[in-house]
């Protein structure tokens, strides 16, 4: 029989969750055969994929019929939608859930996109969609944006498994785990258990290449002086995105050494760990599995689409990589203030974010005018 790498990779200490989530998966049992036989051990789900799962698919007619029926407003159908998938999925998440003592097992969904620089509706959407779920193993998903992470840190506070997601900056990472360390320590100072939180970074890779590559690509195509210039230029192509993951695992690293968190730890805390997400290769030319292959390592979760599943269950290239060429990381990542270079990382990051956000919020509102349509169709006359 052949052998199923993604196996081989929890051995190494990193948990692999699946970017997908729709009715079809769960009612066919192909979910709780990925979960029982696979290694799949999380689910992660934005607006994007729900986009994908709901529109033009009839599974879910029945209950938008019964919507309908009871009068609920576009918005509140959607959630019914949603929140029933997200419920089924976390039963069947459950036994991971269990086992692993709360490390892994958990569905994620993210408060809708539209409030991404809203603090105060972030926290009350995290702190609603928590108890109508009404799952311990559901965690919520709020962007690393300046306004997510004060919602992060009261959401820690309160109990609330959290997905920190849209993380692109080595330095947004930092900002997300102390996020994270000062929610359990507010918990803490009143007195209430922080033994059963938990939380996950979402740390983007393949986006990050894309924006490089491409401005690389057009200064080629401009042209350069002299052929050292162009290899210096195509040397950096595909490589930036996994150099800025391996500097955040060394600041992972850097701040569950800190007292502050040692502290958290001795009263049962739960890392942080950092999840890859984005990792499907968007450069035919590339490996379908480097960003699997290349950050393999010790307290991570990589998520991935059903077809880079497929791809690295049958051909992941499995070791500890993680901390392997870590000087290479930080001198690659320099290298992009080179005058040969010029690229503004820092620019990049805030563009991304900015790009990150309105990807999620597109989908979302296309979502609903979908359903708008959808609810037009099925409303009797």
């Amino acid at each position: 029989m052949a052998t199923n790498h993604l196996l081989e990779i929890k051995e190494y200490g990193q948990s692999i969750w699946m970017d997908n989530l729709s009715r079809d998966i769960i009612q066919s049992g192909e979910l709780e055969n990925l979960v029982k036989n696979q290694g799949i051990s999380g689910i992660t789900s934005n607006p994007a994929i729900f986009e994908k799962a709901i529109t033009g698919n009839a599974i879910y007619d029945a209950d938008i019929e019964v919507g309908i029926r009871e009068g609920l407003p576009t918005y509140k159908i959607y959630e019914s939608l949603v929140f029933a998938d997200i419920r089924n999925a976390c039963d069947i998440l459950r036994p991971v859930y269990e086992a692993t003592n709360g490390l892994d097992g958990y569905v994620s969904i993210e408060v809708p996109p539209t409030i991404a620089h809203d603090t105060q509706a972030t926290i009350a959407e995290a702190r609603r969609y928590f108890q109508e779920i009404g799952r311990e193993n559901v965690m919520i998903k709020i962007p690393g944006t300046e306004a997510g992470l004060p919602a992060v840190e009261q959401a820690i506070a309160e109990g609330i498994n959290i997905n920190v997601t849209l993380l692109f900056a080595v330095q947004s990472y930092i900002n997300a785990a102390w996020a994270y360390i000062r929610g359990l320590e507010k918990r803490v100072s009143e007195g209430r258990d922080i033994s059963k939180i938990a939380s996950v970074a979402s740390f983007f890779l393949s986006r990050i290449d894309s924006n490089i590559d491409s401005t690389i690509d057009a200064k080629l195509q401009l042209g350069v002086d002299d052929i050292n210039h162009e290899a210096v230029l195509r040397a950096i192509k595909g490589k930036i995105a996994i150099a800025n993951a391996k500097i955040a695992y060394q600041e992972y690293k850097k701040i569950t050494s800190t007292d502050a968190w040692q502290a958290l730890a001795a009263k049962g805390a739960k890392v942080q760990r950092l999840l890859w997400a984005s990792t499907s290769t968007k450069d035919p030319s590339y490996n379908d599995v480097m960003y699997v292959n290349e950050l393999i390592g010790k307290d991570t979760v990589n998520t991935l689409p059903p077809a880079t599943i497929k791809a690295c269950a049958d051909h992941c290239d499995v070791s500890d990589r993680l901390e392997t060429r870590v000087e290479e990381a930080y001198t690659l990542i320099e290298s992009l203030k080179e005058a040969d270079i010029n690229i503004d990382i820092n620019t990049v990051m805030d563009e991304l974010l900015v790009e990150g956000i309105d990807k999620f919020v597109q989908p979302f509102q296309s979502l609903m005018n979908s359903l708008e349509g959808k609810i037009k169709l099925l409303s009797p006359v």
